[in-house]
């Protein structure tokens, strides 16, 4: 065991929690309107529960045991095998299946942004304990748990396909399955409370320094430059995106400022361990550009109702950065290098794999989503009625109120 590299684990482990609890539920939870603030931070805390339960007692296993190329099978089933003093590398394995149960928790946390304020509590429970065993263990068996991804050479340090991919194709499924919201596109439905949002935004910020530099599991150079191009690529992306705001607009936004940020997170998360800082300013800002029109054409154009932008953002972003890292990590475009890919590596080659990843990760996930979405249904409706909708899912599903003004 190192001591170093454990102390920045444990340490790395609590802020991608705190992504969760409190940034992510902040976050949604004040972009939406007020009679549904608390539907939204009861799912992302009733998410965080069930799937810890779940990853301890059989995902950890899907995801990291020893099995085939697609699953990995049931031998660390309730951690079977997992004490004080076994190791996984030079950590202790149960900080490991801690750190990895935080990535679990926050990743079908990101998906009720693509269905917010109109899907049942039991529903969201449901469809995220499915998901958790169905779609994203075996897709981090894949590429982290020595599956076929992996095996091929995928570069994923910090989870472009398995966090952000999985997560934006299944919130754009579920927008489609759930339906829009009851008015969407005939009356505004603008954030409720900016300063909440604000407030978790700078929360996942913060985090997100766990989540990439994290990833290295080691505190050393990777974790150091994972963390100066995760911080560069955000302040590019959160610039980008208010910039053309303002010369579109007229004004800059604070929602585009931190939608911005998250765009940018999410793309330099696949390539935050393999890319130097010219090339996290050059992610960030094609994430603020990109995932602006990808956002506006959505709504706009195709009429979607992905709430809270989980598709523009951290789906369009994951693609985006996943396939940056073919680019960017190449030796041959010199100051644009960080690690570097594989010796004899092209970027042709790398591309290529990096486009089969991304390719697999959205088909395999979209396939299951609208699967898991169809079966949650039968089990129970996952819409609320209309007059559950109108009246705001805080009282109808929870009896409760955010404010009493």
């Amino acid at each position: 065991m190192d001591g170093a590299n454990t102390s920045w684990i444990l340490t790395s482990t609590a802020l991608v929690l705190f992504m969760t609890l409190p940034g992510l539920a902040l976050f949604y939870g004040g972009l939406v309107r007020s009679k549904n603030v608390l539907s939204v931070l009861m799912q992302c805390f009733g998410i965080a529960c069930v799937v810890s339960i779940l990853w301890v007692l059989i995902g950890y296993s899907i995801a990291f045991d020893e099995g085939s190329a697609w699953f990995g099978g049931t031998g660390k089933a309730l951690l079977s095998g997992v004490g004080e003093d076994s190791l996984r590398g030079d950590l202790p394995e149960t900080v490991f299946v801690m750190f990895q149960m935080t990535f679990a928790i926050i990743t079908p946390a990101l998906i009720i942004g693509g269905f917010a304020e109109r899907t049942r509590f039991s529903a969201v429970l449901i469809f995220s304990s499915l998901w958790l065993l169905v779609v994203y263990a075996p897709i981090t068996h894949w590429v982290w748990g020595g599956g076929w991804l992996g095996e091929m050479g995928l570069l994923d340090f910090a989870g472009g396909t398995v966090v952000h991919i999985t997560a934006g194709v299944s919130a754009l499924v579920a927008a489609l399955v759930i339906g829009n919201r009851r008015g969407f596109g005939e009356v505004a439905m603008p954030p409720h409370n900016m300063t909440m949002t604000i407030m978790g935004a700078s929360m996942l910020w913060v985090g997100w320094f766990g989540f990439n530099a994290g990833s290295a599991l080691a505190a050393n150079g990777d974790a150091g430059m994972a963390m100066l191009v995760t911080h560069l690529s955000a302040a590019a992306g959160a610039f980008t995106w208010l910039s053309i705001e303002w010369l579109k607009y007229g004004k800059p936004s604070a929602l585009g400022a931190v939608t911005g940020m998250v765009a940018g997170l999410g793309t330099i998360t696949p390539a935050s361990g393999y890319v130097g800082p010219a090339g996290a300013l050059v992610i960030g800002v094609s994430a603020g550009l990109v995932c602006f029109y990808a956002t506006n054409t959505l709504k706009q154009k195709f009429k979607i109702d992905d709430s809270l932008d989980v598709f523009p953002v951290h789906g369009v972003g994951g693609i985006l950065g996943t396939l940056s890292v073919g680019l960017f990590a190449s030796s041959e475009l010199g100051i644009f290098s960080g690690q570097g890919l594989a010796e004899g590596v092209s970027i042709a080659h790398q591309l290529g794999v990096q486009a089969c990843g991304v390719v697999a990760v959205a088909l395999y996930t979209a396939i299951a989503t609208f699967s898991i979405l169809h079966l949650v249904n039968l089990m129970t409706p996952l819409r609320v009625s209309a007059e559950e909708e109108a009246q705001g899912l805080d009282i109808s599903l929870h009896n409760e109120s955010a404010y009493e003004l």
